[in-house]
């Protein structure tokens, strides 16, 4: 068994991962063009935008990057800025960005595989699962300074998976059906085989035992494909938070990168204080995973081992009451407070439903999730 080395961060850091979906401007159809767009890019010779543009499995998908940041104000105006630069370029090749977990309509059959080895032979693997992958989502890392940290901070995480997802639900539609979920793409990434939830070990060992067996076998041949919900990021440092839907506006997202930062900052912090409370059990986060993924915002969760249940809102409330001091040493005291605009508001997925409800074409449900983007 080798081991494997965790690079730990000195500081809590933050970067932070949102992909797109490409769309027709005439049709709202998913658009097979991220090559063009890449070109675009390319040719810029723009070193501000170096490694800040990613390809993904799908040639419809792009997703952006920021470097290495420190605060969220610091992370959304990284962002912002590749925003601009590939929203102009978008429209230059005739797609618009949409950002939610998945599309109302459009067909995977007519969706193109990335050229790459690594996407080439997950699909051979997963076949019509992965070919089913047209989802979108959003990845927070933080930087954690001690190997020791990482899986008791991952653990306690799953506690807050469900806040997570409710807020950031943003895929109730899938090939033209209403699927009676907040979130479907919560539900389809984990029937790949190394995608959902974490398991919960308690000792690196047993971390470093897992990845080596998956080795030996032949399920990954490296550890980055071990895509959990949250899972540890050895060669950055840090650790990721993959729960969220994809997110169509810049507040939104904003308020739930400091919500995950405070959360991993405030878990170390009751780490090393020896307060964390007891653990969930595996079947509780399971249960919450599925509930915020069918209700969403109306939830009523699992909120601790001992079995209590909250509506997953008024949890929330308490949550971000608790977590006021650690925004002010994050600076993002007003971040982390936008946070009840989308409680006190709707979230993606009852918007989309919102649309369709009035106008009875998914046509208009992408047209709105498009125009969120401008605000």
């Amino acid at each position: 068994m080798s081991p494997i080395e965790f690079r730990g961060s000195p500081a809590p850091t933050l970067g932070v991962e949102w992909e797109f979906a490409l769309v027709d401007k005439t049709t709202g159809e998913l658009s097979n063009s991220a090559a063009a767009l890449f070109d675009r890019v390319v040719d810029l010779a723009d070193s501000s935008l170096d490694n800040r543009i990613h390809q993904e499995l799908l040639r419809n998908t792009v997703e952006l990057v920021t470097g290495v940041c420190t605060t969220t104000g610091e992370a959304m105006a990284d962002l912002r800025h590749t925003l601009g630069v590939v929203r102009t370029i978008a429209d230059d090749i005739g797609v618009d960005l949409f950002g939610a977990g998945t599309h109302p309509y459009s067909e995977w059959s007519t969706q193109q595989l990335t050229e790459s080895p690594r996407y080439a032979e997950l699909i051979e693997r997963t076949q019509w699962w992965g070919r089913q992958m047209l989802i979108w989502g959003v990845h927070v890392h933080v930087g954690i300074d001690r190997r020791d940290k990482v899986l008791p901070v991952v653990n306690a995480l799953l506690a807050y998976y469900p806040h997570l997802l409710a807020l950031s639900a943003s895929s109730p539609m899938w090939a033209g059906t209403d699927t009676g979920y907040a979130s479907n793409r919560a539900m389809m990434f984990q029937q790949l085989p190394t995608a959902g939830l974490p398991f919960q070990f308690s000792e690196w060992t047993d971390f470093e035992a897992f990845v080596a067996d998956q080795k030996t076998t032949g399920i990954i041949d490296d550890i980055n494909e071990v895509r959990w919900d949250i899972r540890p990021s050895p060669r950055l440092g840090t650790v990721e938070v993959r729960v969220c839907d994809g997110v169509s506006t810049v507040a939104e997202l904003e308020a739930l990168v400091a919500l995950i930062h405070c959360l991993v900052v405030d878990i170390d912090d009751r780490l090393t204080a020896g307060t964390l409370p007891r653990e969930m059990a595996p079947w509780l986060v399971q249960e919450n995973k599925w509930r915020a993924a069918r209700y969403g915002l109306d939830a009523v969760i699992i909120q601790d081992a001992d079995c209590n249940e909250r509506l997953v809102t008024d949890d929330l409330a308490d949550i971000l009451a608790r977590l006021e001091p650690v925004a002010r040493r994050l600076d993002c005291v007003d971040e982390l407070a936008s946070v009840s605009s989308i409680i006190d508001g709707r979230g993606s997925y009852q918007r989309q439903r919102a649309v369709f409800a009035e106008t009875g074409d998914m046509r208009d449900v992408v047209t709105a999730v498009v125009n969120e983007l401008g605000r």
